[in-house]
């Protein structure tokens, strides 16, 4: 399959071929839902702590007798229904990490380039360098690539990213621009646009395939 190519301006200069294998296929969600899952969860910390009733500080002594006082009876002052007492079953710091096959997390890209395509959100420009290296300058190519109700969460690939073209979009807020070696899961399910650089195309077909 084809695709048209834009250049830095937004006009068609010519097509790309597309490889079936990894632009068109079936996409499959529960490999998506599976991968995107699993890289939220490797992003987590799990530093979160609590103490028990056996960590808490505090007295070993016995609060007051077992009877006569009228009081409910009460052994430690680290107890969890005391105020200060240790927490029941709190969190502990743990491992959320997922390991996903690596056959897994490659049918996950392949699905979502493929899904993407579907639904026409997927475009290719020629290779490109903002050579001012100026935010402006890049906002103004993008201009003439997105349209204005896609500017949520814009994704451009390219095979090897340029320090001038990452100098100038860093302070866009929504957009992300990085190697197409870091395809991942996350990024390109919430992309509202995804823009491939023709570089990135050869590689990915190649890649992927």
């Amino acid at each position: 399959m084809t695709i048209k190519v834009y250049d830095v301006e937004g006009n068609e200069k010519g097509t790309e071929s597309l490889s079936d294998d990894v632009f068109n296929i079936k996409p499959n969600k529960s490999v998506i839902y599976y991968s995107l899952r699993a890289e939220l969860a490797n992003e987590r910390q799990g530093t979160a702590s609590t103490k028990g009733r056996v960590e808490v500080r505090g007295s070993g002594a016995k609060p007051w007798r077992q009877k006569g006082t009228g009081r409910a009876r009460a052994g430690s002052r680290q107890s969890p229904i005391w105020v200060g007492g240790g927490t029941v079953f709190g969190p502990k710091p743990r491992s959320y990490r997922v390991r996903l096959p690596k056959k897994f997390k490659r049918l996950s890209v392949k699905s979502l380039l493929s899904l993407k395509m579907n639904e026409h959100l997927l475009k290719v420009v020629e290779n490109f360098t903002i050579e001012s290296g100026k935010t402006k300058d890049f906002l103004l190519f993008l201009s003439k690539l997105v349209e204005d109700n896609k500017r949520i969460r814009v994704l451009i690939v390219d095979k090897e990213p340029n320090p001038l073209n990452k100098q100038a979009g860093r302070n866009i807020p929504w957009l992300k621009y990085y190697d197409a070696d870091l395809m991942n899961t996350r990024d390109m399910f919430y992309a509202t646009q995804l823009i491939l650089t023709e570089s990135a195309v050869k590689l990915l077909n190649e890649k992927y395939s």
